[in-house]
C-alpha cells in the first residue's frame, strides 16, 4: 500500500487535508485545544449544561481545523514538519521509520497519555491542581512527541535525499 494511501486511511484525510494541516496556523491553533477543553468541561461549574456549548465548538473546531488554512507557501518551519513527521509516524507499518524514532515517541505518547489521569481527577472532582498539572503535563509531552516528529521528517527527508 502506498504511504499516502495508508496515512489517509489513518487519520481520514486527504493529502489536500494534511498539506492544509501543514500550515503552521493549523498546528498552533490546535496547540490551547486540551486546556481550552478542561476548561469547558470544569465551566460546568458555573454555566451549568451550557458547558456543551463551549465543548461543542471545541470539538467542531478540533475536526475543522486541519481543512480551516491553506496549504503553507513553505514547509521548512517547525511546525510544518512536525505534521510531516506525523504522516511519517501514523505510516509506519507500511513505510518503516528508524527504531530510535519510534521508540520515543512511543514513550511520549505514553506519557501523554498517562497525564490524562490527573487531568480527568481533578475535572472530575475539581481540583485545580490535578487539572492544571494533568493538562500541562500532556501539553508538554505532545509538543515534545512534535518535537521528536519534526526530527523525523527531517531525517526522513534525508533519507530519501529531498
Amino acid at each position: 500500500m502506498r504511504l499516502d494511501k495508508a496515512i489517509e486511511r489513518s487519520m481520514m484525510m486527504s493529502d489536500a487535508t494534511w498539506a492544509r494541516h501543514a500550515n503552521p496556523w493549523s498546528f498552533w491553533t490546535r496547540v490551547p485545544i486540551l486546556v481550552l477543553l478542561a476548561l469547558a468541561i470544569w465551566s460546568r461549574v458555573w454555566i451549568g449544561w451550557w458547558c456543551l456549548a463551549p465543548l461543542g465548538l471545541l470539538v467542531l473546531w478540533t475536526i475543522i481545523n486541519p481543512r480551516a488554512f491553506p496549504p503553507p507557501a513553505r514547509l521548512d518551519n517547525w511546525a510544518s514538519k512536525a505534521v510531516l513527521g506525523e504522516r511519517y509516524w501514523l505510516a509506519r507499518k507500511t513505510s518503516p521509520i528508524p527504531a530510535h524514532h519510534a521508540k520515543a515517541a512511543m514513550t511520549l505518547t505514553s506519557l501523554s497519555g498517562l497525564s490524562i489521569i490527573p487531568l480527568a481527577y481533578g475535572l472530575w472532582v475539581l481540583d485545580p491542581w490535578a487539572s492544571f498539572a494533568g493538562a500541562m503535563l500532556a501539553s508538554m509531552f505532545k509538543l515534545w512527541f512534535c518535537d521528536r516528529m519534526a526530527w523525523l521528517a527531517t531525517d526522513m527527508a534525508d533519507q530519501r535525499g529531498t
